[in-house]
């Protein structure tokens, strides 16, 4: 056999060696390596994270780790490690998912309807990687209370109820930084003219605000209930909310789980600060989140002359509205009347 035979010979099999390998490698990097049942997962990789704790995380999802490691390597994955929240979709490859795990995907984050500071912070921790604990703890830091001129019974008014985007490994600190700047948009010109209008600082708006909102779920009414209270506040007349009441026992009782359907007269002179029966003014904080319609009807109330208001029995949700006292006696004695029928305890 000549040399240049030989040659020739050699020259195919490392062509036909080149070209399985290639074939390997790609069916190695192209084909498809994820191991869920689901159409598609989020996996999480805390901040600083090492590439050996990214790969245990990542390890769950695929379905053989030599495979990607292989790609991981090639993209220089293990050196640039990134937290965050990442998509995984079924049937991925290997480069596909060295390819997501460089694209931090946001999360939806939307609150409302919390009615303490801590809940709010349970609910957010969630939902991101900051911790309830650390959260709430960077809510009531002193410095950030003074300044901002909130104290630890109101920096709950800083957050105005929305849908926000975050990415998960937001710090607590860049979250409640995220919060008082929306805080600050929200008090624009226009809002703060309309506070001062009605004798209301923001914090003292959004207060008699979360009165409003836990009073009635009918949006309609609000700015009915909101004139009511303003005028209460005018004459130097005790609010007498229940809604305070409610929050004055949950607090006592230290649980904000229970439900009370009732208020009873001796509930009414209970020793709290945010009992609103034996205290003039507003309460020291927000009784809850109130929504972006209590808000509004505080800044823009109903005018009226109103003083009074209880439940309604012939249309359910709203209340029955009076300026003297006979009339809104008549009112709250057909209510006491039906709720006794109904066997309400509490």
């Amino acid at each position: 056999m000549t040399l240049k035979k030989i040659i020739s010979i050699v020259s195919i099999v490392v062509v036909s060696a080149l070209i399985i390998y290639g074939f390997i490698l790609m069916r190695q990097i192209f084909s498809a390596n994820t191991k869920f049942s689901e159409k598609e997962v989020y996996v999480h990789i805390p901040t600083d994270a090492t590439y050996s704790e990214a790969e245990k995380i990542i390890s769950q999802y695929v379905e053989d780790m030599d495979r990607f490691t292989l790609v991981a390597d090639k993209r220089n994955y293990p050196e640039t490690v990134k937290s965050g929240r990442f998509l995984f979709t079924k049937g991925m490859n290997s480069y596909e998912l060295v390819q997501s795990l460089r694209a931090n995907v946001p999360v939806s984050l939307a609150f409302n309807n919390q009615e303490r500071v801590e809940n709010l912070a349970g609910r957010v921790g969630s939902q991101i990687e900051a911790d309830s604990t650390s959260l709430l703890t960077t809510f009531k830091d002193s410095t950030f209370l003074k300044e901002n001129g909130f104290n630890e019974d109101n920096v709950f008014v800083m957050f105005i109820p929305n849908t926000y985007e975050f990415y998960w490994n937001t710090s607590a600190i860049k979250f409640r930084d995220k919060m008082i700047k929306e805080y600050r948009n929200f008090w624009n010109a226009e809002r703060l003219a309309k506070a001062e209008k009605q004798g209301l600082s923001p914090i003292e708006a959004t207060i008699l605000a979360s009165i409003v909102h836990k009073e009635s779920v009918k949006k309609d009414e609000r700015p009915r209930i909101a004139g009511v209270y303003l005028n209460r506040l005018r004459i130097g007349m005790p609010l007498q909310a229940d809604p305070t009441v409610i929050y004055a026992i949950k607090k006592r009782d230290n649980d904000f789980n229970q439900i009370i359907k009732r208020v009873f007269y001796n509930d009414l002179t209970m020793p709290s600060p945010y009992n609103t029966y034996v205290n003039i003014g507003l309460p020291p904080g927000p009784i809850a989140m109130p929504d972006i319609t209590a808000l509004e009807a505080v800044l823009s109330p109903e005018k009226n002359d109103y003083i009074y208001f209880c439940a309604s029995v012939e249309r359910f949700g709203y209340h029955e509205f009076a300026a003297t006292l006979p009339e809104h006696n008549k009112n709250a004695k057909k209510y006491a009347d039906w709720i006794n029928s109904q066997g309400v305890k509490r």
